[in-house]
């Protein structure tokens, strides 16, 4: 197959995605493919993927990347070379990447690519919204409500926030993964809440604040129609943050996850179910809180999660034999499969 991987970008997870990236290119080149990295920060340029990953000083610094326009990506994948592609592998993840916008282009151009349509990608990445799908689908999610940032400064919805939904709250940015701008607030201090919106704020205009679910962190994975192993994920201490997804030895993986098959079983349907919900395909994570009555809590849903061959759906695809590169090509062969029919 000759495959683009699309990696980088210009979001908040670009270095998440140029790792994945890497790890995609190499373990499809493995398998024999004629692989092309890209990344599409370069517009029409597309030799610059390739060169930063085998030199990453040749990549843009942080207050370089704020001024790159965003039709570079039009730029990119309008390209000549688009056409000759049998399928475009997509590791982008979070804004332009994992919204359903780089999907929408790749369609409007009649481009194969992996991974969920444009319309589920935009579903699932504006968390308020995939919530209230998931619970009109009878999952489970947690309790919580839609904030703007004007509301950091009001104190008194704060305490009645506090007062309804307990101290322990979680409040994050409604579209933006590997927990960037999440706060956990522990003793329900106003002052630490409305710190929360803030920093949330940088990232949405949008907030979530939620009471925390009590409990163990479950993740599902799903590839085609397989859904895979349960996970359980344990950071060492606090929370699973973005340090503790993305250093190494700050958590530890349990898969399968030592639970009762009949829990297990339940969790995995209600990630089927959470998956079907937001019309997901290809491949893709649901993540839980298994809470203290032993029911799995939707947290939300990745249609682009991380893949490294470390990662948590290479992980759970292992656990049933299948080798990364293997499973890069699977997820591969699907993105043809589905823009065929």
């Amino acid at each position: 197959m000759k495959i683009a991987v699309l990696f980088g970008g210009l979001s908040t997870e670009r270095a998440v995605s140029i790792s994945g990236g890497k790890a995609i290119i190499e373990a499809l080149r493995e398998k024999g493919h004629e692989v092309r990295g890209i990344d599409p920060i370069y517009g029409s340029d597309l030799e610059k993927g390739e060169l930063q990953l085998e030199d990453p000083s040749v990549a843009p610094d942080n207050n370089s990347l704020v001024q790159i326009p965003e039709r570079r990506y039009i730029e990119c994948l309008s390209t000549d070379y688009f056409k000759e592609i049998d399928v475009c592998f997509i590791i982008l993840h979070g804004y332009l990447g994992e919204d359903g916008k780089v999907q929408a282009i790749l369609e409007l151009n009649n481009i194969p690519y992996t991974g969920s349509d444009s319309l589920a990608c935009a579903m699932t990445m504006d968390k308020a919204l995939s919530k209230q799908i998931m619970s009109a689908n009878n999952i489970l999610v947690p309790e919580g409500l839609v904030l703007t940032p004007q509301h950091a400064e009001d104190h008194d919805l704060l305490k009645q926030i506090r007062n309804h939904f307990g101290k322990k709250l979680v409040i994050k940015p409604n579209d933006q993964g590997s927990t960037i701008g999440i706060t956990f607030i522990q003793d329900g201090n106003i002052e630490d809440i409305s710190n929360g919106i803030k920093a949330a704020a940088k990232y949405s205009n949008i907030i979530i604040i939620e009471k925390f679910v009590e409990g163990r962190e479950l993740t599902v994975s799903i590839v085609g129609n397989q859904v895979l192993p349960v996970i359980e994920i344990i950071p060492n201490e606090g929370y699973y943050d973005y340090e503790h997804k993305y250093t190494k030895g700050k958590s530890n993986y349990v898969c399968p996850a030592e639970i009762p098959e009949d829990i297990a079983e339940f969790t995995q349907n209600m990630a089927e179910a959470a998956y079907s919900s937001l019309k997901c395909s290809g491949f893709g994570r649901v993540d839980f809180r298994l809470n203290e009555e032993g029911q799995p809590i939707a947290l939300e849903v990745n249609t682009i999660p991380g893949f490294t061959s470390t990662s948590l759906v290479p992980m759970a695809a292992k656990a049933l034999g299948v080798e990364f590169a293997e499973l890069c090509e699977q997820i591969c062969i699907l993105g043809i499969n589905k823009w065929k029919k």
